[in-house]
């Protein structure tokens, strides 16, 4: 366990007022950023399987396959527009980098272009889209920032390509991420969580309503209004939806937990010891502890995805984990 997750990077230290783990988590959630630096990104259809593709939003520099790319993952129910995806954007433009802010399957207003849904463990997108940037874009020189439920994606897809698979793909930065599917979904079931189950649960069920919409006759709604948590909605459908046999089957099998012995890019963990529903005991397991590739960086204070400090000058604007997230790559990309 460490306050500092990498050489050369500040340990991280809430701004005032924020040391308490739900505070941070709904400041972090609620607080309006403006990115006047980022030009406007073009839109970009990938093609993930024969019936579905998903949209991301690209800044592209003017050589784009002679620098850098950062591709960002968002949590669920998040999207490209989500505001530390743009954040991650920001800071990578800065840099002269590429960013690529990838929508999930239905995210970012895209249920129409998917019969399906998303999952925690859908690594098969994120692969195709990283295999056709290379292929396509020419890029040979990627790292991945995944956030809550992209986190476990993004550890997950490190651990898939393991071994140099996919060489263009240089690390991996995961924040609160959910690498134990069943931990966390046990940990927001708790009585003072509450108000994020309740707001998550609430964003699936309208999806799902809007997906229904869309695809008529694919979904039965019938189920929608006795669900209440999590855990009932993945019951429902999003486990057999994709072939798991129950929920706790989808979240033992979706979970990075599952290969991330297998990680051999450079990799590392941000998360925080006061994150109210992803506990930081997951990434003290062996399958973790034990891999050399890995860094994990655990801070006192942080809440989820919050990670707010105070700016130290003009050009910090206290986003700590983005700005880590972002050094991070910088340092295993030079090397």
């Amino acid at each position: 366990m460490s306050d500092t997750p990498a050489p050369g990077i500040p340990p991280f230290r809430p701004k005032r007022g924020l040391s308490n783990g739900h505070v941070m988590t709904i400041f972090a959630w609620a607080g309006g950023r403006a990115f006047p630096e980022l030009p406007a990104p073009e839109a970009r259809l990938f093609r993930v399987a024969p019936d579905t593709q998903v949209l991301a939003h690209c800044y592209w520099q003017a050589d784009r396959a002679g620098h850098p790319t950062l591709v960002a993952l968002h949590g669920l129910e998040g999207s490209s527009e989500a505001h530390y995806m743009r954040g991650l954007a920001a800071k990578a433009w800065r840099r002269g980098w590429n960013a690529v802010l990838v929508n999930q399957r239905n995210c970012g207003g895209t249920e129409h272009l998917s019969p399906s849904l998303y999952h925690s463990g859908l690594t098969p997108d994120p692969l195709s889209i990283i295999r056709e940037l290379v292929a396509t874009d020419h890029l040979d020189t990627i790292g991945i920032v995944g956030y809550s439920l992209g986190g476990n994606l993004a550890l997950r897809l490190a651990g898939e390509i393991a071994d140099g698979r996919l060489p263009a793909v240089r690390g991996v930065v995961a924040v609160s991420p959910t690498i134990d599917l069943d931990l966390c979904v046990r940990a927001i079931e708790r009585r003072s969580n509450f108000p994020y189950q309740w707001n998550f649960v609430r964003n699936l069920k309208a999806r799902l309503r809007r997906k229904a919409a869309h695809w008529p006759g694919v979904f039965d709604l019938q189920p929608l209004g006795r669900i209440w948590t999590i855990r009932a909605f993945d019951a429902a459908y999003t486990a057999p939806h994709h072939g798991f046999r129950n929920a706790e089957d989808y979240y033992y099998r979706a979970s990075a937990l599952r290969v991330i012995d297998r990680v051999t890019v450079p990799a590392l963990i941000i998360a925080a010891s006061d994150d109210p529903f992803v506990p930081a005991s997951q990434f003290l397991a062996p399958e973790v502890a034990g891999n050399p590739h890995i860094h994990v960086a655990i801070s006192v204070r942080g809440g989820h995805c919050g990670f707010v400090s105070a700016p130290q000058d003009a050009s910090d604007d206290g986003y700590w984990a983005e700005t880590a997230a972002v050094a991070f790559l910088a340092e295993v990309m030079r090397a």
